[in-house]
């Protein structure tokens, strides 16, 4: 399904929030946003990242970019290289190598700028292109993400928001990445101009060799877009396999709840929901054993009280759940 060399390799990443201190003891909390994931993805594949709103994706993604605010904990290395104890100087110049598409493509454009000159600065900044050469640069980053040229002075309210994410698209690229975190990218638009943004996607890998973490809630769009898929739950992946194995057979009971709930484009088509108990646990509460169980339709005693490890269903195959059902 995918080459065997990886390309970006975390083990154990935990990602903290320390929690002004309340109550009478006066006693600090910190809030588990991520609390010990290990995956790797491999050069040229497509790995998507899916599970609820306030799961830890996001945060997750950021951290592996050094871009959140959390305290980050674990083991990440890059195309072999250690990045534990990389200074803030070295992880500048890996950034050529790893960058990053929001989710909010307004949000994260600044207004104050043409798409030209928002484009120039980031080719400045890694001294890469200036002036004529970098104006050449800017005109070849357009046309890879479908847009005309004369946009290159325009500002970011000019443009309609799939505009809007093509020129993001576009600066992400600006600097030669291998590796992108792709944080919901299409989630704000509709749904035709979606599609065109996840072909787009999908092109660009094509052509230019690009590998993905591509975070999402929609699950038919990871479907479309994943070689393989990681089901996240309250800051820890509960399961993971490849996309077409996820799809077909899902194991864990909170995948098989997210899969129960994807609509089905046929009216007479029937199939039977899987209602999950109560709402997502805060990361300030999460339950003890299983932080699943409480919501868990098939969850037995001894749920509450042992933590499931994330382990291959058998010898020799890469499809991995967190589940006692299994051990």
């Amino acid at each position: 399904m995918h080459p065997q060399r990886q390309l970006l390799s975390a083990r154990d990443i935990k990602v903290h929030f320390p929690v002004k201190p309340g109550g009478a003891n006066g006693n600090a909390k910190r809030v588990s946003a991520v609390n010990g994931v290990s995956f790797d993805v491999y050069r040229g594949e497509t790995l998507g990242l899916v599970g609820e709103s306030g799961c830890g994706k996001t945060t997750l993604g950021r951290a592996l970019l050094r871009l959140g605010h959390g305290i980050v904990t674990g083991r990440m290395s890059f195309d072999g290289q250690d990045l534990s104890n990389l200074d803030a100087g070295g992880f500048r110049q890996l950034r050529k190598k790893m960058q990053m598409i929001f989710q909010d493509p307004f949000g994260s454009l600044n207004p104050r700028l043409t798409v030209g000159q928002m484009l120039s600065e980031v080719l400045a900044v890694h001294r890469i292109a200036k002036g004529e050469e970098a104006r050449k640069r800017t005109f070849e980053l357009l046309d890879l993400v479908g847009l005309n040229r004369e946009y290159a002075n325009r500002y970011p309210h000019e443009f309609s928001g799939g505009q809007r994410q093509r020129v993001g698209i576009a600066r992400a690229l600006a600097v030669g990445p291998e590796f992108i975190i792709c944080d919901e990218p299409v989630s704000a638009l509709d749904v035709s101009i979606q599609s065109q943004i996840i072909n787009l996607l999908k092109d660009l890998q094509r052509d230019l060799g690009l590998t993905y973490l591509f975070i999402a809630h929609d699950l038919s769009v990871v479907e479309y877009i994943s070689d393989r898929v990681a089901v996240m739950y309250l800051g820890k992946i509960v399961e993971i396999t490849s996309s077409e194995e996820l799809y077909s057979n899902p194991l864990h009971p909170y995948t098989r709840a997210l899969l129960s709930a994807v609509p089905i484009p046929d009216p007479d088509a029937k199939r039977e929901r899987t209602l999950l108990k109560g709402d997502l646990p805060g990361p300030l509460n999460i339950p003890s054993g299983c932080s699943f169980h409480p919501r868990c339709p098939v969850a037995k005693p001894e749920c509450g009280r042992k933590e499931p490890l994330l382990r291959p269903l058998a010898e020799h195959t890469e499809h991995q759940v967190s589940c006692l059902l299994y051990e």
